[in-house]
C-alpha cells in the first residue's frame, strides 16, 4: 500500500503545529534530555532544528490529514516520537537515513531497561515504524529499518468495568436541575448507553442525535463515521438538556457543539474527565475511574445478557472483532469467579 504524500495538506494548516512540535521537542527537557556534547558537536548543531524535525513535521501532517487521526491519536502518536528523536539526538543521529536496525532495537532495549510496559513499548514500536515506512515512501530515508522489528506482546490485561449497581449510583449523581449538572447527566448517560470512547462524545455535533428515531452518527478513529442505537434513559436526559439548560449554558452565544461549556465553546477531555472523576468519588467508587471505564462497563455488561459479539463490534467501532473479544474474557474471567465459590470447587 502506497503512503501518500503529506505535501497535499495546506501549508498554512500545517505551520502552527510545525512550530508547536519543533517547540516541544526543542524546548521540553522531558522530551529532549541534554545532549552528549562531544569533541567537535555542538549543543547548537544538536539542538537545531534538521531532517528529523522535518521528517516528524511531514509524518504527523500526513496522519493528521491524509489519514484522519483524531487529536488524541495525534498527541500520542507526537508524544512517542518526540521522544524517540530525543534520544537519536542524544545518540548523535541527525537524519532518519543514518537508523539501521540495531539503532531501533538499541532503542526498544533503552525502554524496557526504563521500565516501560509491554503494550506501552509496542505502541512505541507502531508509532516509529510508521515513521519510517513514511520515510522511507518518501524518499527521506534508501531503507525502512523498522520492517523487519517485531514487537513481544505480552499477555493483555482485562479491561476495567463497573458493575451495575456503581453505573447506577454514578449515573444519579449529577443534579438536572441545574444547567450544568443537566449537561453532565445527559454526557453519562450518552457514554454508557452507547459506549463512545470520549473523543467521539465531546466532538458530537449538535445535529448528530436523531433523538425521535433513537439514533446516533458518530464520527470515530480515521474518521470513520458509524450508527449507534441511543438507550431510553439517554434519550430522555439528551432531551432535558436540550429543552432549556443547553441553551442557559450558552446564553447569547452559539455554537453547533452538543455539550457546550459557559464560555460557549465545546467540552473538553480534560474538562469531562475531571468532572466524571468527582462524580465517581461522590458515589463512593472506589478506585479511578476514567471515561473508557464506561466503554468497558457498556460492551461487558452487554456481553453478560447475551448480546451478538458482531453487533457490540459495530457499536464501539472496532475494525478488528479480536479487539471486542477481550469483553468475552472478563465474563468469563467473572464465571470462574463465581464458580470458585462452589463447595466442590
Amino acid at each position: 500500500m502506497t503512503v501518500g504524500r503529506a505535501q497535499s495538506a495546506p501549508a498554512d494548516g500545517n505551520e502552527s503545529l510545525r512550530q508547536a512540535l519543533r517547540a516541544q521537542v526543542l524546548e521540553s527537557p522531558d522530551l529532549l534530555p541534554e545532549p552528549r556534547v562531544e569533541p567537535g558537536v555542538g549543543v547548537e548543531k544538536l539542538g537545531s532544528p534538521g531532517p528529523l524535525l522535518d521528517a516528524l513535521d511531514r509524518y504527523l501532517a500526513h496522519l493528521r490529514v491524509e489519514r484522519g487521526l483524531l487529536p488524541a491519536t495525534l498527541e500520542s502518536y507526537a508524544r512517542d516520537l518526540q521522544e524517540y528523536l530525543g534520544w537519536l539526538r542524544r545518540e548523535r543521529i541527525l537524519s532518519l537515513a543514518q537508523v539501521t536496525e540495531q539503532t531501533i532495537l538499541q532503542h526498544l532495549a533503552a525502554l524496557h531497561t526504563r521500565g516501560l510496559g509491554q503494550s506501552s513499548q509496542a505502541r512505541h514500536l507502531a508509532a516509529l515504524r510508521g515513521l519510517h515506512k513514511f520515510a522511507n515512501a518518501e524518499g527521506l530515508a534508501p531503507l525502512d529499518p523498522a520492517e523487519r522489528v517485531g514487537a513481544t506482546r505480552g499477555e493483555r490485561p482485562l479491561p476495567s468495568f463497573l458493575g451495575v449497581g456503581e453505573v447506577d449510583r454514578l449515573l444519579s449523581q449529577p443534579d438536572a436541575k441545574s444547567s450544568s449538572g443537566a449537561r453532565d447527566k445527559a454526557m453519562l448517560e450518552l457514554l454508557y448507553a452507547s459506549g463512545l470512547r470520549v473523543s467521539e462524545l465531546v466532538a458530537l455535533p449538535l445535529l448528530a442525535v436523531d433523538l425521535r428515531a433513537g439514533l446516533m452518527r458518530v464520527r470515530g478513529k480515521g474518521s470513520k463515521e458509524r450508527i449507534v442505537p441511543v438507550g431510553a434513559r439517554a434519550q430522555a436526559a439528551l432531551q432535558t438538556y436540550l429543552l432549556q439548560p443547553r441553551g442557559a449554558l450558552l446564553g447569547t452565544q452559539q455554537s453547533r457543539d452538543l455539550f457546550v461549556t459557559p464560555r460557549g465553546r465545546r467540552m473538553t477531555r480534560q474538562g469531562f474527565w475531571k468532572l466524571l472523576a468527582r462524580y465517581a468519588r461522590c458515589a463512593g467508587i472506589a478506585g479511578r475511574v476514567y471515561p473508557h471505564t464506561l466503554r468497558h462497563s457498556f460492551a461487558t455488561h452487554l456481553l453478560e445478557r447475551g448480546a451478538d459479539l458482531r453487533a457490540v463490534q459495530a457499536m464501539l467501532g472496532h475494525a478488528d472483532i479480536a479487539t471486542t473479544q477481550i469483553y468475552t474474557h472478563v465474563d468469563r474471567e467473572r464465571l470462574k469467579a463465581v464458580i470458585s465459590k462452589h463447595p466442590r470447587a
